[in-house]
């Protein structure tokens, strides 16, 4: 139940477990996840010369972009929401806000750069925007901090209506500017010329809640994966080669989960309570599942382009979705595992080097076998995971800062 009155709480004080209303606003992006991988495959098993100026390098920038932009308001919700008391009525209007806004946008994704760009430009900075204004009216302590978020956000929002007016490579790159306006902000504690910049190792955050929201951020991407491998198979009409592929892109979403989860993905909340730096801690894990949060969704747009395309020589965008993405998924992991445990195991170095090495062969192979090779390597990671849990005590947490 909302808190109607009174001046926001920190976080620590008031947060446990995610209300109902943040996992509401996660069934939104699970829409918006799928809608996302469904522009990118259109750009990437269509052929050359589409109306946005088709090439897959440049449809692979505006995809990256919009995901970033749809991440970045995850995050900064789940931010605030970690920071201060959840049930307070100003915070959930600041989540009902953002479901809207990411309504909207995942709607608006398949056409961004067309004739939908300034709805998605609305939507994301009105979003964006409204959180900042509302914590300053609610009355937080931190109103410098509030107000040159808002100026941070205004500025960028400025650049992102201007580009949606703008011919698609000028709105790809004014957007991208705001889109680092804004990330570089949040990194340096958004500092404004006369009103200064704060510093992110000192915020208070609930860990708890923060190390739960950044795991369920995961699962939203993870399911994203089984949504699109189930929507692609079940077009039919279900050939050998089609549904061997399916099986293989199952069970690499199953051993992304098992790598994930063991054993860093199941402390993250102990790794924050036990940091010298709380807020620290968790903008680097905020970083780190950023990075496996892309590297997954790439690896859910590589599924969709397997099964539909079991057998056909594959394309070398192809392949940076079926490859790449997993790699990026364990450089990722590899960094969450140093973040929690002060260390990284071998076998991720491993296998992010025979993926590499796959790479040269699997331009000479269809997809269905490069997903058989990239089961049997990360089979291998979580298979040395498993043996190094076995028989031995459970590592406790020992972040490095």
């Amino acid at each position: 139940m909302a808190r109607r009155a009174g001046r926001l709480r920190p976080a620590a004080q008031t947060a446990g477990r995610a209300t109902f209303l943040e996992l509401f606003f996660d069934l939104v992006y699970v829409f918006a996840l799928t809608r996302i991988s469904a522009r990118a495959f259109e750009d990437l098993a269509l052929e050359p010369g589409g109306a946005e100026g088709w090439s897959p390098v440049t449809g692979g920038l505006k995809t990256l972009l919009l995901l970033l932009a749809l991440l970045a308001l995850w995050q900064n919700t789940a931010w605030t929401t970690s920071r201060y008391d959840p049930y307070h009525g100003a915070l959930q209007l600041i989540v009902i806000i953002a479901l809207v806004g990411s309504m909207v946008i995942g709607v608006a994704i398949p056409r961004a750069f067309r004739e939908a760009g300034l709805a998605f430009a609305l939507a994301y900075v009105i979003a964006q925007l409204a959180r900042p204004l509302i914590l300053i009216a609610a009355g937080t302590s931190e109103r410098r901090l509030k107000i040159r978020t808002a100026i941070t956000f205004a500025t960028s929002g400025v650049l992102w209506i201007v580009g949606a007016f703008l011919p698609v490579t000028s709105r790809l790159v004014v957007w991208a500017c705001a889109l680092g306006l804004e990330y570089v902000a949040g990194r340096f504690g958004y500092p404004v010329p006369g009103l200064g910049r704060s510093k992110v190792s000192r915020w208070d955050i609930a860990g708890e809640h923060l190390a739960e929201r950044y795991q369920q951020f995961f699962l939203i991407a993870l399911g994203e994966t089984i949504l699109v491998a189930g929507f692609s198979y079940s077009d039919g009409p279900y050939p050998p080669a089609q549904t061997a592929t399916f099986a293989f892109t199952l069970a690499i979403s199953i051993l992304i989960w098992r790598i994930y989860i063991q054993r860093a993905g199941q402390i993250l909340a102990e790794a924050v309570a036990r940091a010298r730096q709380p807020a620290g801690i968790g903008r680097s894990a905020a970083d780190t599942h950023l990075v496996m949060v892309v590297g997954v969704t790439a690896t859910a747009i590589g599924y969709e382009l397997a099964i539909q395309h079991p057998l056909d020589h594959p394309e070398e965008a192809w392949l940076v979705m079926m490859l790449g993405g997993p790699m990026l998924f364990l450089l990722g992991r590899a960094r969450f595992e140093y973040e929690v445990f002060n260390r990284v195991s071998r076998s991720r170095w491993i296998a992010l080097l025979a993926l590499a090495a796959v790479g040269p062969l699997a331009a000479h192979h269809p997809p269905v076998g490069v997903q058989a090779a990239v089961v049997v390597i990360l089979g291998g990671v979580a298979l040395a995971d498993a043996r190094r849990a076995r028989g031995n005590p459970p590592e406790p947490a020992a972040p490095p800062f």
